[in-house]
């Protein structure tokens, strides 16, 4: 699905991601784990094409393909989603009209028609179901006064109507109480299959607990210095990044 390879990035000439090989199989669930400033969430912005980062090596292929030549919203339309730590606010849109807009967007770059009203109103009501969603929120303009809980059930909420093949959750998990970690994970789990591909970028092993990764990371100073199973999460917690180096 995803293949990084001796990729190597830098921010005003300071290297962030060093020389990395990251593989993310089709149907995989991979989580990358680090501190602060461990170079995780630039990781995640460059597979989605954010500017200001400047790739000196490397190549990211995603089914084959180098993407890094592609603007972010090619990227989007090939089926990348990121869901993000901080969402914006956009002032004036309505998360409604935010969410059938970029469904459209997809649907036009695989020559299908758009979505009819009909055929939207009824996915938005299944996704609501599935995920406990209280459906008010879209009429509300997008992200515009959430909390960051409300935030992060939105992203999980186009993930599910969106329906891309590879998603990257940035953090979702910060910030976050009991219950709404446990729906945030829901609809994680939801997602999850062996059609599609994720990327967990977290600091904690609790939304690990809940979505169970095939394979964990642990990134340090821009690249990987361990790797194993979700064995490998229960000894981080223990002994914390120190520990590795």
């Amino acid at each position: 699905m995803l293949k990084i390879n001796n990729l190597t990035v830098t921010v005003e000439n300071k290297v962030i991601i060093n020389d990395l090989s990251l593989t993310i199989p089709k149907g995989s669930k991979v989580a990358v784990m680090g501190p602060n400033g461990s170079g995780k969430s630039t990781l995640s912005n460059v597979i989605t094409g954010k500017f200001g980062y400047e790739v000196k090596e490397g190549e990211i292929l995603y089914n084959e393909e180098n993407i890094l030549d592609l603007e972010p919203d090619e990227r989007a339309v090939k089926g990348i989603y990121l869901a993000f730590q901080y969402p914006l606010e956009i002032a004036g849109i309505a998360t409604s009209s935010f969410l059938r807009s970029s469904l459209n967007a997809i649907r036009k770059a695989k020559g299908k028609e758009p979505i009819n009203t009909r055929e939207y109103l009824k996915e938005c009501n299944l996704v609501s179901e599935k995920l406990g969603f209280d459906k008010s929120f879209l009429s509300r303009e997008m992200n515009k006064g959430f909390s960051g809980g409300e935030k992060k059930k939105n992203e999980i909420f186009q993930l599910l109507m969106l329906k891309p093949k590879f998603c990257i959750l940035d953090e979702i998990d910060s910030g976050l109480d009991i219950d709404s970690l446990k729906l945030i994970s829901k609809g994680i789990s939801e997602y999850s299959s062996d059609a599609n591909s994720m990327l967990i970028i977290t600091h904690y092993q609790r939304l690990l607990e809940h979505v169970r990764p095939n394979i964990v990371h642990i990134f340090n100073n821009g690249k990987i210095v361990e790797s194993g199973d979700y064995e490998l999460v229960k000894i981080l917690e223990k002994k914390g990044y120190k520990e590795f180096n």
